[in-house]
């Protein structure tokens, strides 16, 4: 089966669906490519699929930007490329995939060809195994990766393969790990009428304290006992509970005097326990750090070193979107210039980037129960408002645009101080 493919158009195609390949004929290259196919299969980005194109190498003009070369391939080596491909798809990758297979013109070489493979996205998980390697492979930008931990639960979850980790019961924890009266005090919080209901009704595989919410406990296949949801356990759970079935679900404050690293810690702090009382405590030590800076000759004498807003949206989503499924506590770095909120967990699949670093991405949430519980709690903007809430509050109040860095399996937040303290520091330093 062949496709009507316009090179030029994959030219120009986001870096995600193409992965160009000058040859392909060597067994490893050959292994390399299938791994790229199992990844477009698995397409975690929801792009639908992707192209390899062999024959086409791809190096930077003498300004940088991406140049392709065409130098095309022989048939013989087309023919050869085509059924190592083809075989390892079969042989190494489960379930096994075909992909649609193109001969095209070589622009540049009337005597030579371009293959290109075209790879449907599928509904299955695809596994690539030889003796090496057994691993799931997905494209994020220019890569072919290997989908581990927390990007291996996107994958298994957007194929419906599990439940997303909010939801899904822990099957390591009992009704004894709940905190009844954190559990009463914060249903009370978010009022509703949720204490017209008996403990036993709440505490059941029935209960839905929302729609958008599953009931706080399951009940296992096999022992058929009632187990919490891993969002009972992070929301209400003991502290010994949440620390033994959570290890890393902590933050680690470090508040130096300076403007880095090289200096001696002046403090540091570890906050653990359910996620409602970190977020709380978290809060109120960054507002220790946000004192008033005076000037009577503006037309805002008084300024906060950081908008209290900015820094409860920014704690909030550190810990609600964080994958708790990745082995280190979140980080928070205070310096005499700026806070960095280190959460670990990298921007999901569906979010766009660019859009994400303007603050309009589309609004997406990694642990939805959480994010609706710290709703009601009066601790999260509704649906969609934390990240436009920090730029617009930044822009407003006259601060630097805070700086988002985006990482594997990380996204640090930093929020600079207001220019005013940062002149105020600098005669300090400077009489």
């Amino acid at each position: 089966m062949s496709m009507e493919i316009d090179l030029k158009e994959l030219s120009i195609r986001e870096s995600e669906r193409v992965e160009w390949k000058e040859n392909g004929d060597d067994a490893e290259i050959a292994r390399s490519i299938t791994r790229t196919i199992s990844a477009f299969a698995n397409d975690i980005s929801n792009l639908g699929g992707g192209y390899v194109v062999c024959g086409v190498k791809e190096g930077k003009d003498e300004y940088g930007f991406p140049n392709l070369t065409y130098s095309g391939l022989t048939a013989t080596k087309l023919k050869e490329i085509e059924g190592k491909v083809t075989q390892y798809c079969r042989e190494l990758v489960s379930p096994p995939i075909a992909p649609i297979v193109s001969e095209l013109p070589c622009p540049d070489n009337e005597a030579k060809r371009i293959l290109v493979f075209t790879i449907p996205a599928t509904n299955e998980v695809h596994t690539y195994k030889d003796k090496f390697v057994q691993a799931c492979y997905v494209r994020i930008s220019r890569e072919t990766r290997e989908a581990k931990n927390g990007l291996l639960m996107q994958l298994l979850s957007k194929k419906n393969k599990v439940e997303f980790f909010d939801k899904r019961p822990n099957y390591k924890a009992l009704t004894s790990d709940i905190e009844v009266l954190v559990l009463k005090e914060y249903l009370q919080e978010m009022g509703e009428g949720f204490l017209a209901k008996t403990l036993e009704e709440i505490l059941s595989d029935t209960y839905q304290l929302s729609a958008y919410i599953p009931p706080l406990l399951a009940r296992a296949a096999l022992d058929t006992f009632l187990r919490p949801r891993n969002f009972t356990v992070l929301m209400f759970g003991k502290k010994d509970s949440i620390t033994r079935l959570f290890t890393e679900a902590y933050t680690v404050v470090s508040i130096y005097p300076g403007a880095d690293r090289s200096e001696p810690t002046a403090e540091r702090h570890m906050f653990a326990g359910n996620i409602v009382w970190q977020a709380r405590r978290l809060i109120e030590l960054l507002q220790t750090q946000s004192y008033t800076a005076f000037d009577k000759t503006s037309d805002k004498p008084n300024q906060e070193k950081y908008p209290f807003r900015v820094i409860q949206e920014a704690v909030v989503n550190a810990i609600v979107h964080r994958d708790y499924e990745i082995p280190s506590p979140n980080r928070i770095t205070v310096f005499s210039d700026r806070i960095e909120i280190n959460s670990m967990g990298t921007l999901h699949w569906s979010v766009d980037k660019e859009k994400f670093l303007e603050g309009k991405a589309s609004p997406y949430w990694r642990n939805q129960s959480l994010a609706y519980l710290f709703n009601k709690l009066h601790l999260a903007q509704a649906e969609g408002q934390g990240m436009p809430t920090i730029f617009r509050t930044m822009e407003k109040e006259g601060f630097p645009r805070p700086i988002f860095e985006i990482g594997a399996e990380n996204i640090i937040c930093t929020i600079p101080a207001h220019p005013r303290h940062k002149i105020i520091r600098e005669q300090r330093m400077n009489p």
